[in-house]
């Protein structure tokens, strides 16, 4: 129960969300000089990579509530996509520990994950800078002239709730927790099962029934796919789903049909800012977050607002880092953005740019270009990606596109590794 609301004035920077983008910009906010109060809802570090075994607490669909009661999106058996000497902040490699407990494989696990930013946390000494427990509820303009933002920011925990005045906020929340949901004809009604892959955790539940995968086009699944589906007597591949009887059964394009138990959308995450009031200034328009200049900064509110974290498709960590430290920067006065106008234009310029591509609007943000990360880098001064981070990364897609289930543990790049393995990245920490 919420029993008591205090009113404090903090000249601080407030970060929203303790997962990687959000432990990066405090690192990089604290280098830089800033007071930094990092408000995490959770009970600890991680964001996405915290495990939430326990998922009664929320929708199947993750529709009906304001705020997800769960954010993790992690399943049980998930293991990394992409090796582990890729995904290391610059300055703290993602090594391997030799220790008990610990998942020594190239691809590991999700707790070998959250386990890495715990290091990365105690070895920073950013705990003292988070309070857990703390559900961010609105974030709003205090004071509307740009030249002395503030923002009042309002959080709940068990006991409180706090309001606090902030010079300049940051949200870092992810954007795999809210699901992502198709249109289709009968949803409303289909009195069976329905959930989406955020509240999936383990197949038990599932285990002996057949499992029909619905395609948007079934001209799209690769190879690698329709092997892993031809292994299993259980698993099925079908076109796209056309519509659903209330009676449990799924009609497909092609006019064919299957009674089913359950149906589990794997159709991905939106970004979702519940808390943020910006009076129209920052929408989310098919999940297309904006105005952003370079995806982070709302040209009328930055520098005091910014966002890290909204691409995706890239190298993650070393690209939340160079956000964090731009924004870092700004906050001190050592850069400043272009003009508003050269900041819009630069905005209509890529939204231009995507249409030409038929890029649907959805997909504004998945970059997938190491080029566009290393330009961003430029702004403030940012390394280079390392060409061995490069090609391990595109190798590893290869190989998920030759074999989805081996690539993992078999490699053909032992020499690109040794070259990682013996770069400045990995062997800056050597005494």
């Amino acid at each position: 129960m919420v029993s008591q609301t205090t009113t404090m004035i903090s000249p601080h920077v407030c970060v929203i969300g303790a997962g990687p983008s959000g432990l990066a910009a405090a690192r990089e906010l604290r280098k830089e000089g800033h007071n930094v109060v990092v408000l995490e809802q959770n009970h600890d570090i991680g964001g996405q990579w915290l495990y939430t075994p326990n998922i009664e607490t929320e929708d199947p669909l993750g529709q009906k509530n304001k705020f997800l009661s769960v954010h993790s999106s992690v399943y049980a058996s998930l293991r990394l996509t992409s090796p582990r000497e890729i995904m290391g902040f610059t300055d703290f490699p993602f090594a391997v520990k030799e220790e008990k407990g610990r998942d020594t494989r190239r691809f590991p696990g999700h707790r070998e994950l959250w386990l890495y930013l715990r290091d990365f946390v105690e070895h920073f000494g950013l705990r003292e800078l988070i309070r857990f427990g703390t559900r961010v509820e609105y974030v709003g303009m205090l004071e509307a002239k740009k030249e002395n933002m503030k923002w009042i920011v309002k959080s709940t925990t068990a006991e409180k709730t706090v309001e606090e005045v902030f010079d300049a906020v940051v949200v870092a929340t992810g954007h795999y927790s809210k699901p992502r949901l198709p249109s289709i004809k009968g949803m409303d009604t289909w009195k069976r099962k329905q959930m989406h892959s955020h509240t999936y955790r383990v197949p038990a539940p599932f285990r002996n029934e057949e499992v029909y995968l619905s395609a948007k086009s079934l001209n799209n699944v690769t190879q690698a796919f329709s092997n892993v589906v031809s292994k299993r007597h259980n698993l099925f591949l079908r076109p796209q789903i056309s519509f659903l009887h209330e009676d449990g059964r799924v009609f497909f394009s092609d006019g064919s049909s299957v009674v089913a138990d359950t149906i589990l959308y794997c159709t991905g995450y939106s970004y979702t800012l519940p808390f943020l009031d910006t009076k129209g200034i920052v929408g989310i328009d098919d999940d297309r977050v904006g105005p952003l200049f370079e995806h982070t900064f709302p040209p009328s509110l930055a520098p005091s607002l910014s966002f890290i974290g909204i691409p995706r498709k890239l190298i993650a960590f070393p690209f939340f880092e160079s956000q964090a430290k731009w924004i870092a920067q700004l906050l001190s006065g050592k850069k400043t953005l272009p003009p508003y106008n050269e900041m819009i234009q630069s905005i209509e310029e890529f939204y231009q740019s995507r249409d030409l591509q038929a890029i649907p609007k959805h997909n504004t943000h998945d970059i997938a270009s190491f080029e566009y990360c290393d330009k961003y880098g430029d702004y403030v001064g940012f390394p280079h990606l390392e060409e061995w981070r490069k090609q391990l990364c595109l190798n590893a897609l290869i190989n998920s596109e030759v074999n989805l289930e081996t690539y993992r543990d078999s490699w053909d790049d032992d020499e690109l590794l040794q070259k990682a393995l013996l770069s400045p990245h990995f062997t800056q920490l050597e005494p």
